[in-house]
């Protein structure tokens, strides 16, 4: 072989050599980039970005291998997202009617609850729109409601002073024994 030819053969190879060799490093910073850009999108602590981006530096394809095994698995707008949708659920549920008692849902217009008969509203004195039990003033109509009781209850004091006072016996009558009184029931 002529050294002229072998001295082209030389160039070409060298040429070839030095492009795969840019090539490899340009692959091996490319994998570092896209590491460093990786890892911060999944995290913000610095030292878990340093170490990611060291290993693909470092190690290069290998390392990134390894850095995919070990990276978190959620970026962090996934992770907001996941977040925000939990939120919604949260929210959701808040603003669903549920009864106290059954815990089965119910309507805004229900007063009562149909399943296990629990008091959910009650109408306002003054302007007969529907309030929660616990309110003391109607936010319709400005309403003082504290003293007014639900339909068919009586307050606590009224219901305790009617139990000790005696409710008169009438008289028998001549078809009718006479009444023994009752012993009273102490409750324990």
């Amino acid at each position: 072989m002529s050294p002229e030819i072998a001295n082209r053969i030389a160039i070409y190879v060298e040429l070839v050599l030095t492009a795969l060799a840019a090539f490899a490093v340009a692959f091996w910073l490319g994998l570092a980039v896209w590491t460093f850009r990786d890892i911060r999108a999944r995290t913000r602590d610095p030292i878990a970005i340093l170490l990611a981006t060291a290993l693909a530096l470092a190690f290069g394809p290998v390392g990134v291998l390894l850095y995919l095994l070990l990276r978190p698995k959620e970026t962090l707008a996934e992770q907001y997202d996941r977040a925000l949708e939990e939120e919604a659920l949260l929210r959701e549920i808040e603003e669903l009617n549920l009864c106290p008692g059954c815990r089965r849902p119910t309507k805004e217009d229900w007063q009562i609850c149909p399943y296990c008969h629990t008091p959910l509203r009650r109408p306002c004195p003054e302007c007969g729109r529907l309030i929660d039990l616990g309110w003391t003033i109607c936010p319709y109509c400005t309403a003082d409601v504290t003293e007014t009781a639900f339909e068919g209850e009586l307050p606590v004091e009224e219901s305790v002073e009617e139990s000790t006072e005696e409710v008169p016996v009438p008289p028998p009558t001549e078809a009718e024994p006479p009444l023994e009184p009752k012993p009273e029931k102490v409750p324990f």
